[in-house]
C-alpha cells in the first residue's frame, strides 16, 4: 500500500512506521490518522510482523495537530451540550487523536515508540497507548493543551496517569510546558534516553528480542490482558481471564514447542499464528457481563 503521510518498512519481523511530513515536523492530519490506522490493520493481519516501531522522519517526531488541516477539529463543529449518544458515537464527531489511540489500544502487536525529536500535543499523547517508549536526547515532550485553551485528547486522561502517576500527569498537563528527554525518563514516560544515532538501533534490539524468542499469540493475548486489566474493578476479573488464557495456551501447539525448545536448548519455532489461532474466547471483553465484579478471593 502506498501512503502519503507515513512510510512503512518490514524487516526481520519488525514493521517500522515512520511519520513522514518532515517539512512540517510530522504534524498530524486526518489523512495521517487514516494512514496510521491502515498500517496497523495491515500489521495485525500479517503474521510476518511481530512488533511495530513508530518514529518520525527528519528532526521531529510529531509537532502536534497541523492547524492548517481543515479537518483538525471536526468534533468542535457539533454542539457540546448535546446528549445524543448517536452524535458522539459518530466517528466524524470524535476526537481524531482518540480514534487513533483506540486503534493503538486494540493492536495485537507490541508497539515501540522511538521518539526522535519534538513530540507535543497529539505527538505526545499518541505514544501513550504504545507499550515501550524510547527517546533521543533531542526529544522534547509537551502536553500543551491548557496553553491552547483546550484539554488533553486521545484518551490521555486515561492513559497518562496510569503510566506516570496522577501527580506527574497533572503537573505536565496543568503547566502545558515542554520538557526534555531526561525529565520524561525521570517521570516514567520513557524507558531510556539515547544518542540520536543509537535510538532506532535500541528500539530494533527490543523488537528483535520479542520477534526471535516469543510466541506471537501469547504476546497478543498478554498485550490485551495487561492493558484491559489496567481499568479492572477487581483482581478477580484478571484471574478469570488468566485462567482461560492459561488453559487455552497450555493445550496449544506453541506450549509444546516452548517446552521442547527449552529442553533441547534451541531457539523456538512457534507454529501458532495471530491471524488464525487466537483462542475461542478472544475478544473476551465483548462477552455480556465479563466485567461483573466477583468478590470471592
Amino acid at each position: 500500500m502506498t501512503f502519503q503521510t507515513i512510510t512503512t518498512d518490514i524487516d526481520d519481523g519488525v514493521m517500522t512506521l515512520t511519520l513522514n511530513r518532515p517539512d512540517r515536523l510530522n504534524s498530524f492530519t486526518l489523512l495521517m490518522m487514516e494512514e496510521m490506522i491502515a498500517a496497523l490493520d495491515l500489521a495485525d493481519a500479517d503474521d510476518a510482523v511481530r512488533a511495530i516501531i513508530v518514529t518520525g522522519a527528519g528532526r521531529g517526531f510529531c509537532a502536534g495537530v497541523d492547524l492548517e488541516d481543515p479537518n483538525a477539529f471536526t468534533s468542535a463543529r457539533v454542539d457540546p451540550r448535546s446528549t445524543d449518544p448517536d452524535l458522539w458515537a459518530d466517528p466524524a464527531n470524535r476526537d481524531m487523536g482518540g480514534i487513533l489511540a483506540m486503534r493503538l489500544f486494540n493492536c495485537l502487536k507490541p508497539l515501540i515508540a522511538a521518539v526522535n525529536g519534538p513530540a507535543v500535543g497529539i505527538g505526545a499523547t499518541m505514544q501513550l497507548p504504545m507499550d515501550i517508549r524510547l527517546a533521543s536526547e533531542k526529544a522534547r515532550f509537551g502536553f500543551v493543551f491548557a496553553r491552547r485553551g483546550i484539554v488533553p485528547e486521545a484518551a490521555s486522561s486515561w492513559f497518562l496517569p496510569r503510566l506516570v502517576g496522577m501527580s506527574q500527569a497533572l503537573e505536565w498537563c496543568y503547566s502545558g510546558r515542554v520538557f526534555g528527554a531526561d525529565e520524561a525518563l525521570a517521570g516514567g514516560l520513557v524507558r531510556s534516553v539515547h544518542a540520536p544515532d543509537d535510538l532506532l538501533p535500541a528500539a530494533r534490539a527490543i523488537a528483535a528480542e520479542i520477534a526471535a524468542n516469543t510466541a506471537p499469540v501469547s504476546v497478543a493475548l498478554t498485550r490485551q490482558m495487561m492493558w484491559r486489566m489496567a481499568g479492572a474493578d477487581h483482581p478477580m476479573q484478571a484471574h478469570r481471564i488468566d485462567s482461560r488464557a492459561i488453559a487455552a495456551r497450555s493445550s496449544a501447539a506453541d506450549a509444546a514447542e516452548g517446552v521442547a525448545s527449552f529442553m533441547e536448548k534451541r531457539a523456538p519455532a512457534f507454529p501458532d499464528k495471530v491471524s488464525t489461532d487466537m483462542p475461542g474466547f478472544f475478544p473476551w471483553w465483548t462477552e455480556p457481563g465479563w466485567t461483573d465484579a466477583e468478590e470471592q478471593a
